[in-house]
């Protein structure tokens, strides 16, 4: 979706807040990312940021946190300002140090939230499609977004049994099904209560998987399948090549 496009977005309520999670070295895009943070690069005609920015306003939340760390966190701010550009109405900032995870990123969002629901949206995600609807009717629990992927395997992976999800499984060597988490996930505010009770994985990280599954075992986790392309432009060089040449043929 393009500025003017956001420009023109709706004046409604926006249903929840927003959080973006745009931290981490960048390793696997080095030496891309000697001297910036990899959501920074571009993709196509635009910084990798602007993506993540676009896909939630244009799905009405215009209330935005951006979790940012490294030694380019001053950099978000000059590129962003104020969000007014992107018909935000806040975009607010917060600093994680070292690469603690996804989970462990998200928590610095607690008081942003502030007792609302939030989408939260991977810095390095793109999404064709407009996603308004896919969080119409979210109330309580967490809904996650699935798409079939060609490597499996390097994400998070659901286990499906009659249409419903019963694990996930974080980067399996033998995946049970085609189907990748995505980066977009929404929560209720328990999710930082779930956040606080997880333990750091083998990589020494909070993860993403472990609070998806933690709703799983309530009985409160949703899923959808997205339609349209999705690209996970920070995974790779060859990845960000890709992307951006997606967007190129829009």
């Amino acid at each position: 979706m393009s500025l003017i496009g956001i420009l023109k977005s709706h004046k409604t309520k926006p249903m929840m807040k927003g959080v973006i999670l745009a931290g981490g070295l960048g390793t696997r895009l080095y030496p891309l990312t000697k001297i910036t943070n990899k959501h920074l690069l571009p993709v196509f005609d635009r910084p990798m940021i602007f993506y993540p920015i676009q896909t939630l306003a244009g799905a009405g939340i215009l209330d935005l946190l951006i979790v940012t760390g490294g030694n380019n966190a001053a950099d978000f701010q000059r590129l962003l300002g104020n969000g007014k550009s992107f018909g935000l109405r806040r975009l607010t900032f917060a600093y994680q140090r070292g690469e603690g995870g996804i989970a462990d990123a998200l928590r610095l969002a607690e008081k942003f939230a502030a007792g609302e629901n939030i989408a939260v949206m991977l810095g390095d995600n793109l999404v064709e499609k407009n996603i308004r609807s896919a969080l119409t009717g979210f109330r309580h629990g967490a809904r996650i977004f699935l798409k079939a992927v060609a490597n499996p395997r390097d994400y998070g992976v659901p286990q499906l049994k009659s249409r419903k999800i019963i694990r996930i499984i974080e980067k399996p060597k033998r995946p049970p099904s085609r189907y990748a988490v995505i980066g977009l996930y929404l929560y209720d505010n328990q999710v930082f209560d779930i956040i606080r009770t997880l333990k750091p994985s083998a990589r020494g990280e909070l993860e993403i998987t472990d609070v998806n599954n933690a709703y799983l075992q309530r009985g409160e986790l949703q899923h959808r399948i997205i339609s349209g392309w999705w690209a996970d432009a920070g995974a790779s060089p060859r990845h960000l090549l890709a992307a951006g040449q997606r967007v190129a043929r829009q």
